[in-house]
């Protein structure tokens, strides 16, 4: 391994110790008391139910973006392994829309699951992508297959110790968080294969004001009651995944002269 890639596996090996240093973070009941609960033509929490519409189109728009480009063209992807990851990011980009929307119907351990499993794939499938980008696309359909399959193993073992009685949130807390954090390094460490590595950035930081969001969920909607935290959550989380296509839409390849030569993946 060169510094990069050991720089990049110690950072993230001190995250996933420094989690599980901490005993097991069952899931807070209270989550699914959200502020918002007014029914509008009988659909129970409108808002948060209709407002992850905006998934549907990101995901939608974002799947006929990578399926149009022709295999030729490298100025987008230039390998299949990169097309791949960001048509799974943002299938599950899509699918969140109906796993939220069927979350917020009825908010419960039991169907959070189905919330859950199409973010945590979607967080591994743009990690996936990114060190298509930034390493080499060699074994880019390896971690294409590891990372989101572990994402899905993730939430099914919260689910699995939630049900019985002894629920951790720590792997999933990995497979999100840590997921940010190696594409933050990535962008850090290694050279670029494209142009608006920025856009990453900026997408990232949406995300960020969402969690933000989520996090104040009662505070905003106490004010007026006209719009709760958590709709505004969705809204913003679906802006940050449609950063992420505006950013696929505009780049262009980084010539090899100006780039710093191309890193082998571990």
């Amino acid at each position: 391994m060169n510094w990069r890639h050991s720089v990049l596996f110690l950072v993230i090996l001190s995250v996933v110790v420094g989690v599980f240093v901490y005993p097991a973070i069952p899931q807070d009941e209270g989550y699914h008391n959200f502020a918002d609960k007014r029914a509008l033509w009988a659909v129970p929490n409108t808002l948060d139910v209709v407002s992850n519409g905006l998934f549907l189109i990101v995901g939608v728009l974002g799947i006929r973006f990578v399926k149009s480009k022709p295999p030729e063209d490298n100025s987008k992807f230039s390998s299949p392994a990169e097309r791949w990851a960001y048509f799974v990011f943002f299938l599950s980009v899509g699918a969140t829309a109906f796993g939220s929307a069927y979350y917020h119907l009825h908010p419960s351990d039991r169907t959070l699951l189905w919330d859950r499993l199409p973010m945590a794939v979607g967080f591994l499938s743009l990690l996936a992508g990114v060190v298509c980008e930034r390493t080499t696309p060699k074994n880019g359909l390896r971690y294409l297959i590891v990372l989101p399959g572990w994402a899905v193993g993730t939430v099914l073992y919260w689910y699995a110790t939630q049900e019985n009685a002894h629920g951790d949130l720590r792997p999933y807390i990995i497979a999100q968080f840590g997921s940010l954090l190696a594409i933050l390094l990535l962008l850090a460490l290694f050279p670029p294969r494209y142009t608006r590595s920025g856009d990453l950035v900026v997408s990232l930081g949406f995300y960020a004001l969402a969690k933000v969001f989520e996090q104040g969920d009662h505070l905003i909607f106490g004010w007026g009651g006209i719009v709760s935290c958590h709709t505004l959550k969705h809204l913003t989380a679906a802006v940050s995944a449609w950063w992420i296509l505006r950013m696929l839409q505009l780049r262009t390849e980084v010539s090899q002269s100006a780039s710093r030569p191309r890193e082998q993946v571990l």
